[in-house]
């Protein structure tokens, strides 16, 4: 039985929800566990699904993992693996960033070539190219990266053609262990990129330029587990995704545990749409009074507007009196959302990276299916907003990178429920297994 969520739209929401660690900054924050032997112990790691198929993966290659209360402890003392196999990597693209630190770590690496949302290429020739640069010999045989690096990595400098974030994360932590200086230029700026490397810093790195262009790590030849917890960052897109929830269906919102300085340039369109919002510097409360305004939005790397919240944005444009227009420059491919958003009535052209979407309209309840994962978040949102019952199905691709979510939304007077499926119970009794993998 196929998972989904049923949603009876048009209701006003009104509460608080607290946000959840951010799934893109954990996943990099696991990876570098395998650079140095020891116990990591984090803190504000979000249960998603992503998270449970990085732990899955860590303990293919030797790890444990378990919980004390809230903490999430992960020894990786016993790791002498260093293939990652395609059914792990598979699910998941963030997968290949256990690339560079075990050819850092080991001198060797495996690793199939990844998977997760079907949202364009997104080739990993970036940090292949840098690998190189950094003295790996790289083959592609069968499915899988052969990296090797049997005299070590030596520092060297790298320019990204864009500044993708995991080839940023990969090139930094394999660099961490390089002989020598290392350059990464036009490197991602992103909050998940700083928080690695200053996790990094506390691992015993020496990196400069974290939030730049241009970042510089010094490698050393060994690295150790951070001293005290590291605790995850809160989720940028969660909290970009839920600030959108009043200007479709009323009420206010106050969201908590949340880190404002991540979300400038959402939080300026979203007032040019007509939201108001008051913020602390972790706590942000939403409302709306007035008609939405239409908007020009173009996705950009940080700080820009967000890719990841451009489907959720474009829900809340079909709210607004007159033309919006929402260009996606990062990834080709990423409005797959559009069709089913149409089938709900939304009145959206495609044209090339542009849609057009024409407001204001009543979206109606409808059978949708999301095809990635922001898609799906998308489609929550609409289905909240329409009048009468949707169900939203593709929740596989929600539960990647969105921790409790129907029950976070109920909390605050939305009508919600989940349908029950085999997927979502094996999705629980992976995290609930943690203990048992201790051991």
């Amino acid at each position: 039985m196929r998972a989904f969520f049923e949603i009876e739209g048009g209701f006003p929401v009104s509460g608080e929800i607290k946000i959840s660690g951010a799934k893109n900054a954990v996943l990099p924050a696991l990876a570098a566990t395998l650079l140095s032997p020891g116990v990591y112990r984090f803190t504000n790691a979000p249960r998603v699904s992503d998270l449970c198929t990085m732990l899955e993966l860590l303990s293919h290659l030797g790890a444990k993992w378990w919980e004390e209360g809230q903490t999430l402890l992960v020894d990786t003392s016993g790791v002498t693996e260093f293939e990652a196999p395609y059914d792990l990597v598979r699910l998941m693209r963030a997968s290949v960033l256990v690339l560079g630190p075990l050819v850092a770590r080991f001198g060797k690496a495996r690793v199939a070539l990844p998977g997760g949302c079907p949202i364009g290429k997104r080739p990993v020739d970036l940090h292949l190219r840098g690998l190189e640069r950094l003295g790996a010999r790289i083959e592609i045989s069968h499915g899988y990266i052969l990296a090797f690096a049997e005299k070590g990595l030596s520092g060297t400098e790298i320019v990204l053609d864009i500044p993708s974030v995991t080839a940023t994360e990969n090139l930094m932590m394999a660099a961490a262990l390089a002989k020598g200086r290392t350059e990464i230029r036009n490197a991602a700026r992103e909050p998940e990129v700083v928080f690695l490397g200053e996790m990094l810093l506390e691992m015993g790195a020496r990196i400069e330029g974290l939030g730049t262009e241009r970042i510089v790590i010094y490698g050393r030849d060994d690295l150790s587990p951070p001293p005290s917890e590291v605790r995850i960052i809160p989720d940028r897109i969660e909290t970009g995704t839920y600030l959108v929830l009043p200007g479709l269906t009323g009420g206010e919102l106050v969201l908590s545990d949340t880190d404002v300085s991540f979300l400038e340039a959402p939080l300026e369109k979203l007032r040019e749409a007509g939201l108001e919002i008051e913020t602390e510097s972790h706590r942000i409360f939403v409302r709306v009074s007035r008609r939405i305004c239409p908007l020009k939005v173009v996705t950009a790397p940080y700080p820009g507007f967000p890719t990841d919240l451009q489907a959720q944005i474009m829900v809340l444009m079909t709210r607004a009196k007159g033309v919006s227009l929402i260009t996606e420059n990062l990834f080709e491919n990423r409005f797959q959302h559009v069709f089913e958003l149409r089938r709900m009535g939304a009145e959206i052209e495609v044209d090339g990276r542009t849609a057009v979407v024409k407001g204001p309209v009543r979206l109606q309840g409808a059978e949708v299916e999301a095809s990635d994962l922001r898609a799906s978040a998308c489609l929550v949102l609409a289905a909240l907003a329409a009048e009468g019952v949707s169900r939203v199905y593709g929740l596989e691709h929600l539960d990647r990178g969105y921790e409790r979510m129907a029950e976070k939304l109920s909390s605050v007077g939305a009508r919600i429920r989940r349908g029950r499926d085999e997927a979502e119970e094996l999705g629980r009794s992976c995290w609930s297994g943690a203990s048992r993998k201790a051991f």
